[in-house]
């Protein structure tokens, strides 16, 4: 990542909050980013984006966006689909003053390596990044045997913004073609992060929600399913015995 990128945003979120940046040697100027974007940088391109809370993701055509779920219903990851390809993105609180892409890409390495995966840093669009195997287990199947451990193209991107991280992780066929990535590395350009201003510890994920329409769809499937248990119970409950039993 160009280092006069990084430290514009840390600097405009510093400015806005009324605290002046530390004097440094910059090697160059950057007046504008060009994505991922802050919420105090987001372009007004007119592209819609959904909103999920932390994150805006561009609605691009051909791709198709997922949110994962915890037990909770909470959302707690996602993840866009192009053809084979996924992007996975999240994002994290990080220092007012510094990035944390660094020790991040140390931690991901070593954790790929001591799965059996093997990922080295390269020059990438945002700057460095991971490219080479992880190690994933496929969900199981019902009444399948226990899935086995696979190994699969993957590149991890980060980006360090004002007391936010944003990363993402590449994998499919645009792991590792140029070609293939192309839409999913736009994608990931034009997310706009809004990282609030309530106090988070550094590497905390920043909290994402679903769109209101779309948690109003939830909490009626919700609502059905549990009146149909309802039902469903009743059904199976035995008749009171008669008088004369």
């Amino acid at each position: 990542m160009p280092f006069g990128r990084r430290r514009n945003r840390i600097d405009r979120s510093l400015r806005e909050r009324g605290v002046p940046p530390e004097p440094q040697h910059r090697e160059r100027e950057v007046d504008e980013t060009t994505g991922p974007f802050d919420v105090a940088d987001a372009p007004e391109d007119g592209r819609p984006r959904v909103d999920l809370g932390a994150l805006r993701l561009p609605a691009v055509p051909g791709t198709e966006l997922r949110v994962d779920l915890n037990p909770q219903q909470k959302v707690i990851g996602a993840t866009l689909r192009y053809g084979d390809s996924l992007l996975q993105v999240s994002a994290f609180a990080a220092p007012r003053a510094a990035g944390i892409w660094d020790d991040v890409r140390a931690d991901l390495a070593r954790s790929a390596s001591g799965q059996g995966g093997r990922l080295t840093e390269v020059e990438g669009p945002f700057g460095p990044e991971l490219a080479g195997t992880v190690v994933v287990t496929p969900p199981p199947q019902p009444g399948g045997p226990p899935p086995k451990p696979q190994r699969r193209a993957a590149r991890f991107l980060g980006v360090d913004g004002p007391r936010w991280f944003l990363r993402g992780m590449i994998s499919g066929p645009a792991a590792e073609s140029p070609e293939a990535a192309a839409v999913l590395e736009d994608v990931f350009r034009q997310i706009v992060v809004v990282r609030g201003t309530d106090p988070m510890p550094v590497r905390e994920q920043l909290p994402l929600a679903l769109p209101p329409q779309a948690a109003a769809q939830l909490a009626r499937q919700q609502q059905a399913a549990q009146q149909q248990a309802a039902q469903q119970q009743a059904r199976q409950r035995p008749a009171a015995p008669g008088p004369g039993a």
